[in-house]
């Protein structure tokens, strides 16, 4: 019950500080509309009929690292209004606190991914309205923001200030982003980038994204490694999470 208390709460400071919504939802939503107009003609000699839909999966976890990163900012901003302290000396388990905001963030994420693919299905992309399908592609970028929101929280713990959290995620987040199979198909790439998108994980959720919504299915075997792959790492960032408000605590 407390969970869903730190949740409504989370909820409620996203929607009073708006612009976050805004801020974040801003870049994806300008490259899934220009960045996919001005390279259509060149990609259709990859192969590639609709760019658009080629990139949205890629975008939709863009968009998710972008409410990820925000939810990190979140504590910062609570700190400088004394009710993140105020929650740390609440009688309730940390890691309540880190799941509500956690969820929140899942949340956010789901409702700026409905404004892309509204915007997508504007911009002639034909999304699959099979309910199993959109099923699975909820639970993958949820599980997906479970583990960045987890390791942007525990890297908000560490940091200092928010302008220097602010840095060291760029620093992250980008070459994550441009390092997989986001804006470019993986086939045709050279040795060094090959590899590069073959330790990405990111490349693997997006290429399972990809066939879901493009084609509708997906091999059960991508998608059970996967979703056990984004467990363990959603695992290992709520951990760390845990960790590190601990250290805050004391």
């Amino acid at each position: 019950m407390r969970v869903f208390t730190l949740l409504y709460r989370n909820v409620k400071w996203r929607f009073h500080n708006a612009f976050t919504i805004i801020i974040t939802l801003l870049q994806p939503l300008l490259w899934l509309i220009l960045y996919s107009s001005a390279a259509k003609q060149t990609m259709q000699n990859t192969g590639i009929d609709n760019y658009t839909a080629f990139i949205l999966p890629g975008i939709l976890i863009l968009v998710s690292f972008g409410t990820c990163s925000s939810s990190g900012m979140m504590n910062y901003l609570m700190k400088k209004d004394g009710s993140f302290y105020r929650i740390l000396i609440a009688p309730m388990h940390r890691g309540i606190i880190i799941l509500g905001q956690l969820l929140e963030a899942v949340l956010c994420s789901y409702l700026e991914a409905f404004v892309l693919c509204i915007t997508a299905l504007c911009l002639s992309v034909k999304l699959p309205l099979n309910l199993t399908v959109i099923g699975w592609v909820l639970i993958l970028i949820a599980l997906t923001v479970f583990f960045m929101a987890g390791l942007c929280y525990g890297i908000s713990m560490i940091l200092p200030n928010e302008v220097v959290y602010e840095t060291v995620m760029n620093a992250v987040v980008l070459p994550i982003f441009f390092l997989s199979s986001a804006l470019f198909p993986a086939a045709g790439m050279n040795n060094a980038l090959a590899i590069a998108l073959s330790c990405n994980p990111f490349t693997y959720v997006i290429d399972a994204l990809r066939a879901l919504i493009l084609n509708g299915w997906i091999d059960p075997h991508q998608l059970a490694a996967v979703i056990i792959m984004l467990i363990l790492l959603s695992g290992i960032s709520f951990s760390f999470a845990y960790m590190q408000l601990k250290k805050e605590t004391k």
